[in-house]
């Protein structure tokens, strides 16, 4: 299913959770990560965060130290919504062929 831009975070996991639970530090953030897997907008919310270079917190299933080394192996990307988007619908027939 894909969710508008504008919209995904009302069909965020985290959404109704404490927001501090999102940004701690050290193995902390391993169990905050743990609220993204399975969300259905985790990719629009790590797109979220690429984009904006917000620096903190666990966003779409990364830390920020993630997302900094994944920003600094691919600064040629302009938009990681679109990149992250084409990403999914590839993957997404791919699975259902399966």
């Amino acid at each position: 299913m894909r969710y508008d831009y504008s919209d995904w975070r009302v069909h965020a996991y985290c959404r109704d959770s404490d927001p501090d639970g999102l940004f701690v530090r050290g193995a902390e953030q391993n169990r905050a990560k743990l609220v993204c897997m399975g969300c259905p907008v985790r990719t629009e919310c790590l797109a979220e965060a690429l984009d904006n270079r917000i620096d903190f917190g666990v966003w779409g299933g990364m830390t920020e130290r993630e997302r900094r080394a994944l920003l600094r192996r691919r600064p040629e990307v302009v938009s990681w919504r679109d990149l992250l988007e084409s990403a999914k619908q590839d993957y997404e027939p791919a699975q259902r062929v399966s």
